[in-house]
């Protein structure tokens, strides 16, 4: 009898073994899948000076700053002329109060890229 559920024993173990080999030469070329990627190539030439930053912040109150200089929007849609017009553009880093009002920051932004900046971008995005 003791023989019987050894052999036995050993026959399930056995084909345990067998399941799961034939799982996993199932499951591992989908688990090794790659994505392709194209990335670009890599720059040679990259710029020997940093870009000019702009710094505009908009406080809870609706307050434009231009470099830490309030201005009111009229003026900042003068100076967004006058910079996007540079070549290489410069940078505009754009900090919002985390009480300010929507429409504000959406009509800076608009401001921002009707009269042609192109490179725009948020640089307190933590608070949120």
């Amino acid at each position: 009898m003791l023989p019987f559920l050894l052999r036995r024993l050993g026959f399930l173990v056995l084909t345990m073994l067998l399941t799961s080999l034939i799982i996993f030469i199932i499951t591992i070329p989908v688990m090794t899948h790659a994505v392709k990627i194209d990335n670009p190539p890599p720059n040679p030439n990259p710029p020997t000076t940093p870009p000019v930053v702009i710094n505009v912040s908009i406080d809870f109150d609706g307050t434009l700053m231009w470099n830490k200089v309030p201005v009111d929007r009229q003026t900042m849609r003068g100076y967004i002329v006058q910079e996007s017009s540079k070549d290489p553009q410069p940078e505009v880093h754009i900090t919002v109060d985390k009480f300010a009002k929507y429409e504000k920051v959406a009509q800076t932004l608009a401001d921002l890229q009707s009269r042609g900046l192109k490179k725009i971008g948020f640089v307190n995005n933590e608070l949120f």
